[in-house]
């Protein structure tokens, strides 16, 4: 099994985790949420995993122009997964799920160096 790599092709922090897997010479599944909207299970799976904070991209404009209700949706795993599929921007990026099952939310390169 190849590590998979979820998030958005054009970001800078996903352009910088493909290379971190280049230069290592490993091979890996890319998922770009803009083509393959992420599904429940998937999501739900994340979240159990990681927790609904290191899921949710707090950061980026996407969240920052949400309404209060909206903002107020992705404290719950119920309420944020369908917010999350409609607005895939909102996932923390990148979100890596290694040959061992683990999983990573976010660059964070030695981490990454580590499992590859």
């Amino acid at each position: 099994m190849k590590t998979k790599i979820y998030g958005i092709k054009n970001c800078n922090t996903m352009k910088k985790t493909f290379a971190l897997f280049e230069e290592a010479g490993k091979p890996y599944e890319f998922v770009d949420y803009k083509k393959q909207k992420p599904d429940t299970a998937l999501l739900a799976k994340f979240i159990d995993e990681l927790g609904l904070e290191q899921v949710v991209n707090k950061r980026g404009t996407t969240f920052r122009k949400l309404d209060d209700e909206a903002k107020s949706a992705t404290e719950s795993k119920a309420t944020a997964i369908p917010l999350l599929q409609e607005k895939s921007s909102m996932i923390k990026r990148p979100i890596l799920v290694f040959e061992d099952g683990s999983m990573q939310a976010g660059l964070d390169e030695a981490s990454i160096k580590r499992k590859i």
